[in-house]
């Protein structure tokens, strides 16, 4: 077998993976999702960030890593106990790292679930309205802990 041949298949199967990655995302920010990045990691060094798409489904927020061929998203935020425990401006280190003019919200389960109850998420101001809509809108009769 010719070398050119080895690498041209393994260039065409690495083209192949990026379009399905650029199809992917294209369909899931026309379904109404937004840009947003997550890290469950939580320390002061800045690292742990992955880009993604947010999508409101009902009372949960799903979101789906960027560069992941998964079919569903990778995690899903329920609405039901969620709590905003702090807001703050990105760290120098974490902008490239996220959406341009990023806000972080660090928001835990106070049902504590699995498996991790504590995580932080990067979005742009209108993002994060929408967001901070979604939280306060529960449906009448479910008590939801103050959001903001």
């Amino acid at each position: 077998m010719d070398i050119s041949v080895v690498v041209v298949t393994l260039l065409a199967a690495v083209l192949v993976v990026l379009l399905l990655l650029v199809v992917r995302r294209v369909r899931l920010l026309r379904a109404g999702g937004i840009h947003v990045a997550l890290r469950t990691r939580i320390d002061d060094t800045g690292k742990g960030w992955h880009l993604g798409v947010g999508r409101y489904q009902g009372d949960e927020f799903a979101w789906f890593r960027a560069l992941s061929l998964r079919a569903g998203p990778d995690r899903v935020i329920h609405r039901a106990g969620l709590e905003i425990a702090a807001r703050r401006d990105p760290g120098r280190f974490e902008m490239p790292n996220m959406p341009l003019g990023s806000r972080v919200l660090r928001v835990e389960n106070l049902l504590g679930g699995p498996p991790h109850p504590e995580v932080e998420i990067a979005m742009t101001p209108d993002a994060l309205t929408g967001f901070l809509s979604w939280l306060e809108s529960a449906p009448p009769g479910q008590r939801l802990p103050w959001a903001s």
